[in-house]
């Protein structure tokens, strides 16, 4: 008899080490999903059988300085699907798409996706919208209609701005999920966006809520609120100038910056053309980020005129003037070889003031030379010229200006009157209230307050003195002169004759391909009132205008004028007293076709004051208009062109100039407006023609030099 036990044991040996490797097996594979996988098939097991629904947080709303609601969140639907209930796919999206303004096959491919336990069909719904689906919805349930199935309405927010493109580059716009993408939407995005919640429930394999199943409610955290300095009326009364001065002028663009002289407060800041925030234009990138941009903090220009201000408070502040020094210009002035031209008909003798009032280069070319590249920049620093000025706002550039090292006496001249030096509107309006609010450079701002949901103040904004450039005295005096350019000067379309305005018109020049254009301008006008006590200042910048003249005193002044009216008014300013005994209203004769002379003469036999602007000898339009009533002795500007006749009556005697250097020659020659041609080198010791000749001011002085010894 053959023995089984050796075979029963190696059977049993065998099916002990097949039972071993499969628990092995199993250990191995309990340990990847146990350990390895662990997390990651909870997650997913947790998905199956939870649905997590997103509570957005309220975002926070936008004031101006009394408390009116710029940009504020309004509620919205979304749309969604949850595939695996869907049970006629073809009818879901046929019913759907004309109500939701979606594609039948996009409706398909999403609610067809039964790997995802829901997804969103369409965000920001409007309140009309979705009322008519959840009556859809009602009807076919009763209807006993599946056509439906697995569509749920769940609450939405959506950023909506209650006064449409008022300020829109300002604020800023979101994203369709409320994220800022621009200005103070996107810096305050911290704020005002707040922390999402949700709702975690237990769902069966389709999808659907467990009627017993436990549920989990996390709250939202809403965005705090934030309050701008921004006005809303005066907001409102520089978005309607704007729009006239586009329209009137026929001009590419049109800025407006509104602030509060002694605090640096922004109250109104407007770009035209702008866009509805409600509505941007997302499809066309480029359009859209064109129209965003904020053109008085990101664009720099050549201010033109407007920066006399800055330069004629450095050369008052540092001594180098008086308001009653005496100028000549002969329309035109000579630096190291450069020629440069008076922007209109010579003013011939002058003081510092009219040379300001009649805007004159060769003056401000004089002070600035006079001032010196050292001195000069000390003033350019202490104004902030060539810095950013600090503004809470994104993007601000910081303008541009030669390098000191690289600056030379051309670039000094051509910067003393505004060319040769790039800033944005808003350093030019910063630097300009320092010259007259006592001589203090204010950081300007526009967030005046940020408060959390909770009502806690997070930050509260201060006037904050960023340099002293100026004296008190200095400061009131370009009060005075400012004053006289609006009563007197270029600024004449800006006077108002029951509130005391002070300003500056500017018309700069036009870079196109690198070159400097001969037809279109910039034109502007910045102006302060009450001229005594400057409470507000207003910058009116009018881009490439087709009316002409495009100088700034007639495209841009009336309309800064406009706004300090409307302004001052609502701001409840006094008026200033009227005289006892008003001035005699007389009217104004009709002086266009004219030369002139003869112009000036009409005018003053009616008992009024004429203003030349431009170069020529016909008037070609004049303001105010022919019919107008003012009053007596009132300045009519008169815009020539043509060109000017000179008479024997604008000559000029030929000063003496023997015995003094070239530098001293030349600069005796200029101030009689007369230009030096010269022979060798020295001491003068000839000149043709002769001291004592009467000449014309255009005529050239050849003058003889020799070394002495």
């Amino acid at each position: 008899m053959v023995s089984t036990g050796p075979v029963i044991r190696r059977r049993l040996a065998l099916l002990m080490a097949v039972f071993a490797a499969l628990f092995f097996c199993v250990g191995i594979q309990l340990f990847r999903l146990q350990i390895l996988q662990g997390e990651e098939l909870q997650r997913r097991a947790q998905k199956q059988w939870t649905s997590e629904s997103v509570i957005a947080p309220q975002r926070g709303t936008i004031y101006d300085r009394n408390g009116k609601a710029l940009a504020m969140s309004a509620t919205a639907y979304t749309a969604s699907v949850s595939p695996r209930q869907v049970k006629d796919l073809d009818g879901f999206a046929r019913t759907l798409a004309p109500i939701l303004d979606l594609s039948e096959e996009y409706i398909k491919e999403r609610a067809g996706d039964t790997s995802k336990g829901g997804v969103t069909l369409k965000r920001q719904i409007s309140r009309d919208i979705a009322q008519q689906l959840r009556v859809m919805m009602a009807e076919h349930q009763s209807a006993d209609s599946d056509a439906l199935d697995g569509l749920y309405l769940e609450e939405d927010s959506k950023r909506y701005y209650p006064m449409g493109s008022f300020a829109s580059q300002l604020l800023g716009i979101t994203s369709v999920d409320g994220v800022g993408q621009s200005s103070l939407e996107s810096s305050l995005d911290r704020y005002l966006s707040g922390k999402a919640g949700k709702i975690l429930d237990e769902v069966d394999g389709k999808g659907r809520e467990m009627a017993y199943g436990t549920k989990e409610y996390i709250a939202a955290v809403d965005g705090g609120d934030v309050t701008l300095t921004l006005d809303s009326s005066i907001q409102s009364f520089a978005e309607q100038a704007a729009r006239e001065a586009m329209t009137v002028n026929g001009a590419k663009s049109v800025r407006v910056l509104v602030m509060e002289v002694k605090t640096g407060a922004i109250l109104a800041m407007c770009n035209k053309p702008d866009f509805d925030p409600n509505d941007p234009p997302r499809d066309d990138v480029e359009t859209l980020n064109e129209l965003m941009r904020n053109r008085i903090i990101t664009d720099s220009y050549e201010p033109g005129s407007t920066f006399k201000i800055i330069t004629a408070s450095a050369a008052l502040d540092a001594g180098v003037t008086d308001p009653n020094e005496g100028f000549y210009c002969s329309g035109t002035i000579h630096v190291d070889g450069d020629r440069i031209r008076c922007w209109g008909n010579p003013h011939g003798a002058e003081s510092m003031a009219q040379g300001l009032q009649n805007s004159c280069n060769p003056v401000f070319v004089e002070l600035g030379l006079r001032l010196g590249v050292d001195r000069f920049y000390e003033y350019l620093d202490a104004f902030g010229i060539g810095s950013t000025t600090g503004i809470d706002l994104p993007g601000e550039v910081a303008g541009i200006r030669i390098a000191q090292d690289n600056v030379k006496r051309v670039d000094m001249a051509r910067i003393g009157f505004g060319q040769s030096i790039a800033m944005t509107p808003l350093q030019l309006m910063t630097a300009a209230c320092a010259a007259v609010n006592g001589g203090y450079r204010m950081r300007p701002y526009v967030v005046q307050e940020i408060r959390s949901s909770s009502g806690e103040v997070l930050e509260k904004a201060q006037p904050e003195v960023m340099a002293r450039p100026i004296s008190e005295e200095t400061s009131a005096t370009m009060r005075d002169l400012l004053e006289k350019v609006v009563e007197l000067g270029g600024g004449r379309n800006a006077y108002l004759s029951n509130y005391r305005v002070a300003g500056k018109t500017g018309t700069a020049q036009v870079y196109k391909d690198g070159k400097v254009t001969s037809d279109t301008h910039i034109g502007s006008f910045i102006g302060f009132a009450p001229a005594d006590d400057p409470q507000i200042g207003v910058l009116v910048i009018v881009d490439e205008a087709e009316k002409r003249p495009d100088y700034g005193s007639v495209t841009a002044a009336p309309f800064a004028k406009q706004i300090l009216e409307r302004s001052l008014n609502y701001l409840g300013i006094a008026p200033r007293v009227e005289d006892e005994e008003p001035l005699e209203q007389v009217e104004v004769p009709d002086v266009t076709g004219m030369d002139t002379a003869q112009a000036e003469k009409l005018l003053k036999e009616n008992g009024l004051q004429g203003l030349l602007s431009g170069s020529g000898a016909t008037v070609i339009e004049q303001m105010p208009a022919a019919g107008a009533r003012v009053s007596e002795q009132s300045l009519v500007m008169l815009y020539v062109e043509g060109t000017p006749d000179l008479s024997e009556n604008d000559r000029v005697e030929v000063p003496d100039v023997t015995g003094k250097s070239i530098v001293e020659a030349n600069r005796l020659l200029r101030s009689y407006g007369l230009e030096m041609e010269i022979d060798g080198s020295g001491l003068a010791v000839g000149q043709e023609p002769a001291a004592g000749e009467k000449v014309l001011p255009t005529a050239k002085v050849k003058v003889s030099f020799e070394s002495p010894g």
